[in-house]
């Protein structure tokens, strides 16, 4: 039994061009969150996070905020087996 939870993340809103994935980055960082994070065509943001359940949590909390200049209109999360991230990227 793995402490470990994958939380797989979509964020609605005005999230791109507001320095939402790299904000995301550096909130992972501080709880210590692996995964990654990037900019879907649609406008929205996809985020996987993999954690302690409290620092997942605390992260899909965040997303509902997001960066200082983001308007986040939902965030749903579903959560999954982890995978094994290591380290938190911005993907491309």
């Amino acid at each position: 039994m793995s402490d470990r939870t994958r939380a797989h993340v979509y964020v609605t809103g005005k999230v791109q061009g507001v320095f939402y994935r790299a904000t995301t980055r550096d909130t992972a960082g501080e709880h210590g969150v692996d995964g990654w994070v990037r900019n879907l065509d649609d406008g929205r943001v996809e985020a996987v996070f993999e954690g302690s359940e409290d620092a997942v949590e605390a992260m899909v909390e965040w997303c509902h905020t997001g960066s200082p200049a983001a308007t986040v209109d939902d965030v749903t999360a579903e959560y999954e087996e982890p995978q094994g991230e290591d380290g938190f990227r911005i993907r491309r």
